[in-house]
């Protein structure tokens, strides 16, 4: 190897490996019509919002501050996005950080851990419909008021997260999701 492939290879960590994932992850599914992006786009609106910094569950928000953490995220993400002329709601600004911490810790191996359990899961249209259908909490009109994601605005946003929250009586957040059916 080269001196300068040597030197590139010991600075590529395991952390930025992650976190060059997950931005891929987030970006690729929160890109939505009416509002696509690249990946590089998504990642760099990701690294404004310091996301790219926290590596550690204990760098999360604690349970009690997570909500108001993630109102400042998604707003830093809107105002990157709108930087590059990229039309960012709450609900697209909301996936991609969701995805994004989703890929990072949710499924990097932290879902017991006390911080990783309050992180928002990402929404989308396939959660919503069988939310729906399944009437999830019982709850079906509410599940169907949050449609379609991609166009929530922060209180429509939240009181989604409210009530994924109430359906879900205490359990991890990243639960909701068996009621995805995305993956089929």
């Amino acid at each position: 190897m080269t001196q300068l492939n040597t030197v590139h290879a010991t600075c590529y960590t395991i952390e930025r490996h992650e976190h060059l994932f997950a931005a891929w992850a987030a970006s690729r599914a929160a890109t939505v019509k009416g509002c696509r992006f690249k990946v590089e786009q998504g990642r760099a609106i990701l690294e404004s919002c310091g996301l790219a910094d926290l590596s550690t569950p204990e760098q999360l928000p604690t349970p009690e501050e997570i909500d108001e953490q993630h109102r400042r995220w998604r707003t830093r993400a809107i105002e990157a996005a709108k930087e590059k002329a990229l039309p960012f709601t709450h609900g697209i600004a909301a996936k991609l950080i969701n995805v994004y911490l989703k890929s990072r810790f949710v499924c990097g191996g932290h879902c017991a851990h006390k911080r990783v359990c309050s992180l928002h899961p990402p929404i989308d249209d396939e959660l919503l419909k069988t939310l729906i259908r399944l009437d999830v909490g019982g709850h079906a009109q509410q599940w169907r008021n949050a449609r379609p994601w991609s166009k929530l605005d922060s209180r429509q946003y939240e009181q989604l997260i409210k009530l994924i929250r109430e359906s879900l009586n205490g359990e991890p957040l990243w639960k909701i999701e068996q009621h995805w059916k995305g993956n089929q």
